[in-house]
């Protein structure tokens, strides 16, 4: 499956932001999805995740209580919805599907398929 991230931009700090992650070539069927993302000169982290049936999502408690993740099976969509945004959270963001276990949902290694990241600043 391929995948595409979109949505980022430029917003002030307390603005909000809603990533889309869309997919290609397949269906997310049985897909896992994550959010990840990477600063300038830090490791890859990461954000939210959601199963396949939507019920169980997972957040980095950084962004718990800011940040929504939510899918829409029949568009093969995944949507994270930021809110209050602050100037830490500049970042590319990525988008990540695969069949992680628990153990591994929020690790990298457990996608097998990354989009390309979309840029999200945000200012002070």
């Amino acid at each position: 499956v391929q995948l595409q991230a979109s949505g980022g931009g430029l917003v002030q700090a307390g603005g909000c932001l809603r990533l889309s992650c869309a997919a290609s070539g397949r269906t997310f069927s049985g897909y896992s999805v994550g959010w990840f993302r990477q600063a300038p000169g830090k490791e890859r982290e990461f954000v939210s995740a959601i199963r396949w049936g939507g019920g169980t999502t997972y957040y980095a408690e950084s962004v718990k209580g800011r940040f929504i993740i939510s899918r829409d099976n029949a568009k093969n969509t995944v949507d994270l919805q930021m809110n209050t945004l602050r100037p830490e959270d500049t970042a590319v963001y990525y988008c990540a599907a695969g069949f992680p276990i628990t153990s591994t949902i929020k690790r990298s290694d457990g996608y097998r398929n990354w989009g390309q990241g979309t840029l999200v600043t945000v200012s002070s």
